[in-house]
């Protein structure tokens, strides 16, 4: 590990830089006591595409009923919970039907 002050690292950063794309570990220090690392950084992350996870997750039907025991645990009428939860769904279903306005 090298360590180099302030302001060396500050006339010599392009060097730096390099020598720690090459997997040199540098540490700049200010005023004697180490402050910062400077490191390579890990090869670059690939971008996530939508639909790359078509056909690999799979929700149950009933993933947003609420089990009638739990709906009891807190103090919900389960028939009411289910009424409101078909309400919410046929509404959802209905936006998605309307065309969409012009612009």
């Amino acid at each position: 590990m090298k360590t180099v002050n302030l302001h060396a690292a500050k006339t010599h950063l392009s060097r730096l830089v390099d020598e720690a794309a090459n997997g040199e570990d540098i540490v700049i220090a200010k005023a004697g006591r180490p402050v910062v690392r400077l490191v390579a950084l890990d090869a670059e992350r690939r971008r996530r595409s939508f639909g790359s996870l078509t056909g690999k997750i799979w929700m149950s039907k009933d993933f947003n009923e609420l089990g009638d025991d739990l709906a009891i645990a807190f103090a919900i009428d389960p028939r009411d919970e289910r009424e409101k939860r078909k309400a919410l769904e046929k509404n959802a279903l209905e936006k998605r039907k309307l065309p969409k306005k012009k612009r």
